[in-house]
This record gives structure tokens, sequence and C-alpha cells, in this order.
């Protein structure tokens, strides 16, 4: 009952006091999990944030599912999964019931504008971390970067692009393979 009751707390504290959303708790949950609980290892963590990143639906909660398994099975992804939305679904909740009301205010709208930017830098510091475990030189910076204007750029399918790194994956490593 006890790891139940942790595991809980953890996705709780993390997903309700995470401003900027999904990516925006990485640094959190790796601190969490890897750092403080010993739960999962780094390359555990990895994969598990790869596989979140695949599935469908919203990142923090495919962690949470993902993660609560690991952790204690079944039961423990949906005690993950709950602890993981009830604070910002209850925020949500009433945010929108007064939000009409204080809409107009510009002392609202000034705390949302300073939130912009340090849910960028929330984002951007697992994207920094992430590239540097992936090993991610100035060689092979292009990827990501091709990747990222074909879709916003060109309005390329994501799917697409997935599908042509697959493809292209397995090629350059057949042909590494030969030589």
């Amino acid at each position: 009952m006890a790891k139940y009751c942790r595991l809980f707390y953890s996705f709780m504290k993390i997903g309700g006091f995470t401003v900027g959303g999904g990516y925006a708790m990485v640094p959190l949950m790796e601190r969490e999990f890897v750092d403080r609980r010993k739960w999962l290892t780094s390359e555990e963590f990895m994969d598990f944030m790869s596989l979140s990143q695949a599935m469908p639906g919203v990142f923090a909660v495919n962690m949470a599912t993902l993660v609560g398994y690991k952790i204690c099975g079944v039961k423990g992804s949906f005690v993950a999964v709950v602890g993981n939305i009830v604070l910002p679904v209850t925020f949500i909740i009433l945010l929108a019931m007064f939000f009409r009301t204080f809409r107009s205010n510009p002392y609202v709208n000034s705390v949302f504008l300073g939130l912009r930017p340090a849910v960028v830098a929330l984002i951007a510091a697992p994207v920094f971390n992430m590239a540097r475990r992936l090993r991610l030189t100035w060689k092979t910076v292009w990827i990501p970067a091709l990747a990222a204007l074909l879709i916003w750029m060109f309005g390329v399918s994501p799917v697409l692009v997935i599908l042509g790194a697959a493809i292209g994956g397995y090629a350059w490593g057949k042909l590494n393979s030969k030589t």
C-alpha cells in the first residue's frame, strides 16, 4: 500500500505543479524516478520517454502508465495516471469557472505572459539533455532539424517523417554493418 501512495504522490506532485505540460515535466520526472526514487535507470527513462512520445495520447499520461506499470503492475498504472491528472483537472475546472471574471484583468494577463519564457526554458532543458544523451553532434543535428522543417514549413505528415527516418536509419545501419 505504501508503494501505491508514493507512486500517487510522486505523480500528483509532478502533474499538479509543472507549468507547461508534458515536456516541461521531463526534468522533474527524471529527478523523481531515476535520481531520487531509483525506480528507473537512465536508459529505462529514455526508453519510456521515447515510447510515451510514440504512443497516441497525452505524453504525461503515457509516462504515468508505463512507470506505474513497471512499479506496481496494472493497479500501479491506474494509481499513477490518477495521481498525474487529479490536480491539473481540478485546476482547469476551477480556472474555467472563474476565468471569465478575470479574463480582462491586466495582472492576470501579465502572469500568463510572464509564464511563457519559463515554459520555454522548462521544455528546452530536457531537449538539450536528450540530445546530449543521444550523442547528437553537429554532424547529426541536421536530421532532427530537417524533420522539424519538413513538418513545420512544408506540412509533411509527421507519420511520413517518422517512417522516412525509420527506413533511412535501417538502411544506414545495414550499410555501416557491411563495412
